[in-house]
């Protein structure tokens, strides 16, 4: 017991002189603090002309007019690239879809507008945007696995002893 208790000290002990000295490293730490971006200060409009096909996702983007951010135009660009466009009853119209994207300085907000060009199109079938673009990744993915290494299941199996090596 008495043991104990010297042990106890002595761990106390070591925890209030090391605190001290950790104490600069977590200034340090928090003198860095993480730098958000700040929104634009100016209204930003985005334009893009979409194929949708008969599910309602978009199939590629025809046109597409940007503004001066580029983190903006970026941004819309995925947007759009995912974007789904259905009726309210869930059917969707295969055709030419116009699709704006305006940027409020002052409320930081952005109002999406989708409006139909022409309906109609040989894209009806297509795969969208998003789907196609996983099924690269998959496919990038599969193309750069290596065949003749060991799973990792294997890897991480428990190893025999190990055997004493003959005297050289």
């Amino acid at each position: 017991m008495r043991k104990l208790r010297h042990l106890l000290a002595a761990l106390l002990a070591t925890a209030v002189l090391a605190l001290p000295a950790l104490a600069p490293v977590a200034r340090a730490a928090a003198a860095h603090p993480i730098v958000t971006p700040r929104p634009p200060s100016v209204p930003l409009h985005t334009e893009f002309v979409v194929e949708v096909n008969r599910l309602g996702q978009v199939v590629r983007v025809t046109q597409k007019h940007g503004c001066k951010d580029l983190n903006f135009n970026a941004h819309t660009l995925g947007n759009v690239l995912q974007m789904w466009i259905r009726r309210p009853d869930g059917t969707a119209v295969v055709g030419l879809y116009r699709v704006t994207f305006d940027y409020n300085p002052h409320t930081h907000g952005i109002d999406r507008h989708v409006a139909l060009v022409r309906a109609g199109g040989n894209w009806g079938n297509d795969p969208g945007a998003a789907n196609q673009m996983i099924d690269d990744a998959k496919r990038m993915q599969q193309e750069h696995e290596h065949p003749n290494l060991p799973s990792l299941k294997k890897l991480l199996k428990p190893t025999p002893k190990p055997t004493h090596h003959p005297s050289r």
